[in-house]
């Protein structure tokens, strides 16, 4: 065992300094992973509890394997190389690999449990390094503790700051450069015990990561381009989703977290079935509510119906919201809706607005996204539909939209059914090119007779007799036995992914 007499205090404090740095690396790989997973596989609680289990395991092996490394310092500082290289490029690699092949396991797998393995050498390796400098008050408790407020930091910054301001790719290649600079204070810590080989090895990864760090923004617009078969005009990772809007010739799309929401080619036909019915359907539409819809697209139908004195639209993300209201082109697509004088803008969780909220709405539109999870399923519950009636004028009508009644009919149903514990429903449905066969709900207090106004002008698909058609389904997407949603059972997600895994997996 190598001492250094007195135990150099500027080595203790840097290797203290280094667990904590390493800490937060490591559980901002982890992160990265599990978000990376559920943005390209969907189902966000199975892919965050997959990736910490991975990840938990192959910290396991690593801290198991450290007792084989002879030498603490040029084992740790290879660790950090390595970290520097895999935990860089493992979001790259699998947005490219996921672009080019469409595989995803392999690469997300592969580089997450290489990163983890490494991560857990680190602890140990740290421990032993300290012992040989001979630090006469270490304790191992005191690298634990470090250990843990570097992975509380990186916890707290992840969705505030990090991912907003350096998307999943440029983060993952800021992390690595930071296990390189560890690397390299170690290196010049204790240049003499490590060899030109190592050296040689840290200053290629250094350059190659810092590199790509410099050309992250047009390597990541080169990954989305090919991703996505149109023009990529504008992306960007907000707090909570990927923003991704595209153009080919007069055509717009949006994708948020790779998926669809509306293409202008047919948008109508999602947007004329979603807000119309329902306002025919309301004895008053004074007050009107939107949930989602941040691209504005249900509130320009909603303002089409010259009665409506105020909207309020209830969306999470400010990103989407701002997008759709200030940038010009953008704006055009709902006809500037979001900048009505009438229309209030609120950037708020649903669930938590519609709670604490006080007015009393005509028409309710729920224009969010599909519950393919248990923090979207929460929108569609019993108690979350008892607290809208609450939120509603004696004849408000609501109407959601419920998915496709055809690829995950059981989850349509449900939808239907939940909303039936509090209201007469009329389910209808779509044909919308960019999703296939969608369905909505439209409900309205019990023992109100339903009573259609006259569609605004200048509609381009939804006519009286084109909703009465919508209301007639076929023995494959007609109703079924299924339960209710709530918020202790959520049977919604698993039919939904059911559904969707049987005909697309």
């Amino acid at each position: 065992m190598t001492h250094t007499t007195g135990a150099p205090r500027r080595a203790q404090i840097w290797l203290l300094a280094t667990t904590l740095v390493v800490a937060v690396a490591g559980l901002i790989y982890e992160l990265i992973a599990a978000t990376v997973s559920s943005y390209l596989l969907g189902d966000s609680i199975r892919q965050f509890s997959f990736v910490i289990g991975v990840f938990l395991s192959a910290m396991g092996v690593g801290a198991f394997l450290s007792r084989y490394v002879d030498d603490a310092v040029t084992g740790f500082v290879r660790a950090q190389i390595g970290l520097g290289l895999i935990g860089g490029f493992a979001a790259l690699l699998t947005f490219y690999t996921y672009a080019q092949t469409e595989a995803v396991a392999l690469p997300l797998y592969g580089t997450l449990f290489a990163v983890g393995a490494l991560s857990g050498m680190e602890i140990p390796l740290l421990a032993r390094i300290l012992n040989q400098i001979g630090a006469g008050r270490f304790r191992f408790e005191n690298v634990l503790s470090f250990d843990y407020l570097g992975s509380l930091l990186a916890a707290l910054a992840f969705p505030v700051l990090i991912v907003p301001n350096l998307g999943l790719i440029a983060a993952g290649l800021a992390f690595g450069m930071l296990n390189l600079a560890v690397a390299g204070g170690t290196i010049w810590l204790f240049r003499a015990r490590l060899s030109r080989g190592t050296m040689a090895a840290w200053g290629a990864a250094t350059a190659l990561v810092a590199a790509t760090l410099m050309w992250s923004g047009p390597i990541a617009a080169s990954v989305n381009a090919t991703l996505y078969d149109d023009t990529v005009i504008f992306d960007r990772r907000t707090e909570y989703q990927q923003v991704t809007v595209t153009r080919f010739r007069d055509r717009t799309r949006l994708h948020l977290d790779g998926a669809i929401q509306f293409d202008t080619a047919d948008e109508a036909r999602y947007h004329e079935f979603l807000v119309h019915p329902a306002m025919a359907q309301a004895p008053r539409r004074a007050r009107v509510l939107v949930l989602g819809g941040g691209d504005g697209m249900a509130v320009r139908e909603v303002l089409r119906w010259d009665d409506v004195a105020a909207v309020t639209l209830v969306d999470l993300d400010p990103a989407v919201t701002a997008l759709f209201r200030d940038r010009d082109d953008l704006a055009g697509l709902n006809d500037r809706a979001l900048r009505d004088a009438r229309v209030e803008v609120v950037n708020a969780d649903a669930f938590v607005w519609v709670r604490n909220a006080e007015t009393a709405f005509d028409v309710v539109i729920m224009d969010l996204p599909d519950p393919k999870n248990i923090s979207l399923s929460k929108l569609y519950t019993v108690e979350f539909m008892r607290l809208l009636k609450r939120r509603m004028s004696a004849q408000g009508v609501l109407v959601t939209q419920a998915g496709s009644p055809m690829f995950a009919g059981d989850a349509f149903w449900i939808v239907a059914q939940t909303l039936a514990t509090e209201w007469s429903v009329t389910p209808y449905r779509s044909y919308v090119p960019s999703f296939g066969l969608w369905g909505f709900v439209l409900a309205r207090p019990d023992g109100m007779v339903p009573r259609m106004a006259d569609f605004p002008g200048g509609l381009t698909v939804l006519t009286p007799d084109a909703f009465a058609a919508a209301q007639v389904f076929d023995g494959g997407t007609g109703p079924r036995d299924v339960p209710v949603n709530t918020l202790s059972t959520h049977p919604l997600p698993r039919a939904y992914q059911a559904g969707w895994e049987e005909w697309f997996r």
